[in-house]
């Protein structure tokens, strides 16, 4: 990518002392008080439906803290972390995040998982001027001066999830969400590649966040008789539902079932005797292969316990702290709009392989991978789209999606587009075609 700049890649957390080292002549002028620590905040449901996904998620951000403490730190002080629970509810996120900001003082805020939790987060952290980093895939077609979101948008998850049926001949499909605007969004953009490239939507149903009453839905989804269920569950809804299917007597080779929210700390809780041989879309497994992974791995055990497992929102989680002290290093000061600036292109080498943050619409590059959970309860990549897919947000470069992003969503990511640096490629001009096929 044009423009493109390279601070020191943070293979390892002990490399983060080398760009401490490198900042620490302007270190002193960031602040009267440097020897403080700085203050950030975790912001995860502890409690509710979704705590099944979002501790692990707080965890991993904790080890990264630490591990950046133990190598010296950000500007040559220690990071404080201020821990809250979100409750599973949006306007607690809310709450706690206008808290954080305006209470706490504190220099940014990682946290939330449901884009319910996000909606609700954003007025608060932009108003006020503050800094999130998001870690969970997302159904795109959102970009936000104050957000990072270092999951998956809808080109690098969902589309390659699509593209993957396709080429395996599952083209009957059933949608099955939770019923808020991840789920919703999501399956109105699945119903647009469907028109465009073969599909069948054979059926559509959404349950509440933690209803667990899931008999009828399941009961219309073996009368559907589709080839794939696109799951879009979140939070323990999804114990319920893969419990019931079984019991129902459905195998994978009868009806086969992809989620994009089921990871290796969620297969635990819904049983593995009932999940075994599905498919999961994801940007990270903890059987990815690579150093940094072993690594990664290692270390969140060490911190944890032998039986936590790694996931791609707890890889996500940690990499939003080492994104966000690189570009503190970068810009050699704890102001937002300094950081924000810095951040733009920074590269790292993370667990989940190389990193790169886009120019201008705060999301970040990522390999897509289909897994298959396998038999000890993690996932086996069974496909992978070969290389690092440029984030598109409002999916600009599949003419399948125009339309789609409409209203404060076509205007945000114009305006990310138009305040792009110098010699950055905006997508929505690009000619490339994108990273997966469309069928």
């Amino acid at each position: 990518m044009a423009g493109r700049r390279t601070l020191a890649r943070l293979v390892a957390a002990g490399l983060v002392a080398s760009a401490v080292t490198a900042a620490a002549a302007t270190a002193t002028s960031v602040s009267a008080s440097s020897e403080d620590p700085i203050t950030v905040g975790v912001l995860h449901s502890l409690s509710g439906t979704m705590a099944i996904s979002e501790v692990a998620v707080r965890d991993s951000t904790l080890l990264a803290i630490d591990e950046i403490n133990a190598a010296g730190g950000v500007l040559g002080r220690q990071i404080e972390a201020v821990v809250e629970d979100g409750e599973s509810k949006p306007e607690v996120f809310a709450d706690k995040v206008q808290q954080l900001l305006s209470d706490d003082g504190v220099s940014v805020v990682f946290g939330g998982w449901t884009s319910a939790s996000r909606k609700a987060m954003k007025p608060v952290v932009e108003g006020l001027g503050g800094l999130l980093f998001y870690p969970v895939q997302y159904e795109g077609l959102e970009v936000s001066p104050n957000i990072f979101y270092t999951g998956a948008t809808t080109n690098q998850q969902i589309v390659p999830a699509l593209d993957y049926l396709v080429e395996q001949g599952l083209t009957k499909v059933f949608l099955v969400g939770s019923d808020y605007v991840f789920p919703r969004t999501a399956n109105a953009e699945i119903k647009a590649y469907a028109e465009a490239n073969g599909l069948e939507i054979v059926g559509e149903e959404y349950l509440q966040l933690g209803d667990t009453n899931v008999q009828t839905v399941v009961q219309k989804v073996l009368d559907a008789e589709p080839q794939v269920v696109f799951n879009t569950l979140n939070g323990d809804t999804n114990v319920a539902f893969f419990k019931e299917l079984k019991a129902k007597g459905n195998t994978p080779d009868q009806i086969q079932t992809i989620s994009v929210s089921v990871a290796e700390e969620e297969v635990a809780g819904i049983g593995l005797e009932n999940i075994e041989g599905h498919l999961v879309s994801w940007n990270y497994y903890q059987t990815t292969d690579n150093p940094r992974n072993e690594e990664f791995v290692a270390a969140f055990k060490a911190a944890y316990g032998e039986d936590r497992v790694t996931s791609d929102p707890v890889e996500a989680g940690y990499n939003s702290v080492y994104i966000w002290a690189a570009a503190v290093e970068a810009a050699g000061t704890l102001d937002v709009p300094a950081v924000i600036a810095a951040a733009a292109g920074l590269e790292l080498d993370t667990p989940e392989g190389p990193l790169t943050v886009h120019a201008f619409n705060h999301h970040v590059y990522k390999t897509a991978r289909i897994g298959v959970v396998n038999s000890e309860g993690l996932i086996d990549e069974v496909w992978n789209s070969g290389e690092p897919i440029e984030p598109d947000p409002c999916l600009d470069t599949y003419e399948w999606a125009a339309g789609l992003a409409d209203g404060e969503a076509r205007q945000e990511c114009d305006a990310a587009a138009a305040a792009a640096p110098a010699g950055s490629d905006d997508p929505a001009a690009s000619e490339a075609a994108p990273a997966t096929t469309e069928g």
